[in-house]
């Protein structure tokens, strides 16, 4: 399958919150296997819809040699205890902050026939099940920084090479696919 561009920081899909998947069709298999690919070249941990440009509610991840997806997720319960390390996003390419995130949480949503999946992660398979899931919710890991570290890292946005780039062209047919993967 395609590598696709990756959205980086200030296109408008990345905060906007993504949709419900109600179809688990051939189509939705083509996406998960496009986000797989996309995110092993970046490489990354994960990688979610909207970073491609696809507002639907899916992710990938690859985490402890465990690569998966899920989509629709749902997350809760949090554990109480928090854990606090770097983090990193490739739609934020070489930067990453101090993000606390909780130690431990469960995720429900399915897998890409429609079959329900839960996973426990902890450490960071709960940091990546977080991540990702903040951003079909159109929020960024920025977004959980305090004050004084959200300063910083806005200047090193700022001032990173990829800032400001234009958002890649992507080319729409006029022609109706009626639902079948391209």
């Amino acid at each position: 399958m395609p590598v696709q561009p990756i959205r980086l920081f200030g296109d408008p899909v990345l905060t906007t919150p993504a949709v419900p998947v109600t179809t688990f069709d051939k189509e939705l298999r083509v996406l998960v296997r496009d986000l797989v690919d996309t995110m092993t070249d970046a490489p990354g941990a994960g990688l979610a819809a909207p970073q491609i440009g696809v507002g639907l509610r899916v992710f990938v991840y690859d985490v402890d040699e465990t690569v998966g997806h899920l989509i629709n997720p749902e997350l809760g319960p949090f554990s109480d205890e928090e854990q606090d390390g770097e983090e990193g996003c490739l739609s934020f390419p070489g930067l990453a902050f101090p993000t606390k995130r909780a130690q431990t949480v469960v995720a429900r949503g399915f897998n890409m026939y429609g079959d329900p999946v839960v996973l426990e992660g902890s450490a960071l398979m709960a940091r990546c099940l977080q991540h990702e899931t903040d951003h079909l919710d159109g929020i960024l890991f920025i977004d959980r920084l305090d004050p004084e570290q959200r300063k910083v890292a806005m200047k090193a946005i700022r001032e990173a090479e990829w800032f400001g780039a234009p958002a890649p062209q992507v080319k729409v047919s006029p022609h109706a696919t009626l639902g079948r993967a391209l």
